[in-house]
C-alpha cells in the first residue's frame, strides 16, 4: 500500500500541473500564435495593398506618357503642316516672281525685236548707200 499515496500524489501533481501551468501556458501560446498569424495576415494585406497602389500608379504613369506622346505627335504634325504651308507659300511667291520676270523678259525681248526690225531697214539703207556708190561710181 505504499504505492497508493505515491500514485495519489502523482495524480494531484499532474492535475495541478494541468490547471496551474499547462492551461495558462497553452492559452498564452495560443494567443501568441493568433497574434503572430494576425500580424502575418496584416503584413500580407499591406503588401497586397502596396502592390495594388504600385499597379495603379504604373497605369496612371503609362496613361500620362501616352497623353504626352499624343500631344507631342499632334504638335509635330501641326509644325509639319505649318512648315509645309510656309514652303508652299514661298514656292507660290517664288513662282509668281519667276513668272513676272519671265513676262518682263519676254516684253523686253519683244521690244528689242521691234527696235531691231525698225532699225534693220535703216541699217540696210546705209549699207546699200555705202556699198553701191563705190560699186556703181567707180573710185572715190
Amino acid at each position: 500500500m505504499g504505492s497508493v499515496p505515491t500514485a495519489l500524489l502523482f495524480i494531484v501533481l499532474v492535475l495541478a500541473y494541468q490547471f496551474l501551468i499547462q492551461g495558462p501556458l497553452s492559452k498564452t501560446l495560443g494567443e501568441r500564435r493568433a497574434r503572430t498569424e494576425g500580424a502575418i495576415e496584416a503584413a500580407h494585406q499591406a503588401i497586397a495593398q502596396a502592390e495594388a497602389k504600385a499597379a495603379e500608379y504604373a497605369a496612371k504613369l503609362r496613361q500620362a506618357r501616352a497623353e504626352v506622346y499624343t500631344v507631342r505627335e499632334q504638335r509635330v504634325k501641326q509644325w509639319i503642316a505649318e512648315r509645309e504651308a510656309a514652303l508652299e507659300a514661298a514656292r507660290k511667291a517664288t513662282g509668281d516672281k519667276v513668272n513676272q520676270a519671265r513676262a518682263g523678259l519676254e516684253t523686253e525681248a519683244a521690244q528689242a525685236r521691234k527696235a531691231i526690225q525698225a532699225t534693220a531697214g535703216d541699217l540696210a539703207d546705209r549699207v546699200v548707200r555705202a556699198v553701191l556708190p563705190v560699186a556703181a561710181g567707180g573710185s572715190r
